[in-house]
């Protein structure tokens, strides 16, 4: 990977947020470096064109810790940012979220729309997401997913954006997430309380986010997101707009945000890493897990496995639902971008476990008897996030033990997938049955 200085500037950025804007100490360490979660993953969210959902208690700067990520990350002031988040309530209509008739055309017998700014700009902000009625989540799905936003016999898609959604701890006001929409957040992590002693700073400035607002530059970008002009034309606009303020930033502040073209270009870079062998063995031995059942070919959360199955020590016993075929995309993705802010040539092990727990707390239903057992155990972390860490430690342990004979089996797999004369390898761990389905499959074609 060339050497173009973009991995010293995202640091330089995560560096900023961390010392002015969002204080919180590190929770995460990897290769060495030591890391708070909220702003690294929010980071890479960002980079990636991720989804990611940011949970905790009220006021602890979940909102907050996205908006100036995504300022510096996208170069847009924090008033265009504001002014363009979504709020999630009962009363939350598709046309305060998505785009409204133009009223005067339609008095007219024209048909036209006005986009809200959520649907045109590439930074979306859900705030409190479980406060939506899970009617009103469900309007934002194929918008979520695709980027595409459709409103009469209107559409705009976006071709660059990056989602955050925001949610407090269950009471009275909030809803259940829909589990199509759970599973489309890449990541989940946990805005977490700093400690007495920065909360203590925290409290005496309350005035640090003004360094990321600039009122002309706002009043431009709401001048093109209210104009006209065909989206495409919009787009570049802000860009040119979005780059004034960057160079702002710099000037003011010395940090250096990113254009259009080194957004690409990082995401490029990223993409370009490829996992090691460790690294692609562990994955998946941890979605075989995720996944197997013996008895009825797949875990399905309508089926019950039953107690004595020879698999009863691994995952598969002890959640419901079966792994989506979102969740290697998503640790995939984070992974890379990891290593790619790490400055490593490959996507290792290492990468994999660090991002693991964020990508599978919020999408794994676990048995009843489990959270029971486990629900009262000292931890750090909010208990979906620490079941998640439990379960990539356990699998990391079964790993150490058997990674030998897996990559063996998984290379002979592969020959006898391409024609080889060989046998697969025997193995006592779902990821072998599952290797000899792949092969029997093989050999009907």
């Amino acid at each position: 990977m060339g050497k173009n200085g973009y991995q010293k500037q995202a640091m330089g950025i995560y560096q900023f947020i961390s010392e002015h804007l969002y204080f919180n100490r590190p929770d995460m360490e990897i290769k060495g470096e030591h890391f708070n979660s909220t702003i690294l993953m929010s980071l890479l969210t960002a980079l990636k064109k991720g989804k990611e959902l940011i949970i905790g208690e009220p006021g602890l700067g979940k909102t907050t810790s996205a908006e100036y990520v995504c300022s510096l990350i996208y170069q847009f002031p924090l008033g265009v940012i504001w002014g363009s988040e979504v709020s999630g309530h009962p009363e939350q209509t598709e046309e305060k979220i998505i785009g409204r008739p133009d009223l005067g055309k339609l008095n007219r017998g024209e048909e036209d729309v006005v986009w809200t700014n959520f649907s045109q700009i590439p930074v979306k902000i859900v705030d409190e997401i479980n406060r939506l009625p899970e009617t009103k989540q469900s309007m934002i799905l194929d918008g979520v997913d695709r980027g595409n936003w459709e409103y009469l016999n209107e559409i705009i898609i976006n071709d660059e954006y990056c989602l955050f959604a925001t949610a407090n701890y269950q009471d009275g006001g909030t809803n259940t997430i829909i589990a199509p929409l759970v599973d489309r957040f890449d990541v989940m992590v946990e805005s977490k309380y700093p400690g007495a002693n920065l909360s203590f700073l925290i409290g005496k400035d309350k005035r640090k986010d003004h360094v990321l607002r600039h009122p002309k530059y706002e009043k431009d970008l709401h001048h093109v997101l209210k104009s006209k002009i065909a989206y495409e034309k919009k787009i570049s606009k802000m860009e040119e707009i979005c780059n004034g303020f960057g160079e702002y930033l710099y000037e003011a502040l010395g940090v250096k945000s990113f254009q259009r073209p080194d957004r690409d270009q990082i995401r490029g870079e990223m993409e370009s890493l490829e996992l090691d062998l460790d690294a692609s063995a562990f994955t998946r031995m941890l979605l075989a897990e995720l996944s197997f059942c013996e008895r009825y070919g797949q875990k399905r959360i309508v089926e019950n496995c039953e107690e004595g199955c020879h698999y009863t020590g691994y995952l598969c016993h002890q959640i419901k639902n079966c792994a989506s075929n979102r969740l290697p995309s998503s640790i995939r993705q984070y992974a890379q971008g990891l290593a790619w802010l790490l400055e490593d040539s490959t996507v290792d092990i290492e990468h994999i476990q660090a991002v693991i727990p964020m990508t599978l707390a919020h999408r794994v239903q676990w048995k009843d008897e489990i959270l029971s057992q486990k629900e009262r155990s000292k931890r750090d972390d909010p208990f979906p996030i620490f079941l998640a860490k439990e379960a990539a430690k356990t699998v990391s342990q079964r790993y150490r033990e058997q990674s030998e004979h897996l990559k063996d089996a998984l290379a002979a797999g592969s020959k006898i997938f391409q024609g080889g004369a060989l046998e697969p390898l025997e193995g006592d761990h779902p990821l072998y049955v599952e290797i000899k389905k792949d092969i029997d499959f093989r050999k009907r074609d």
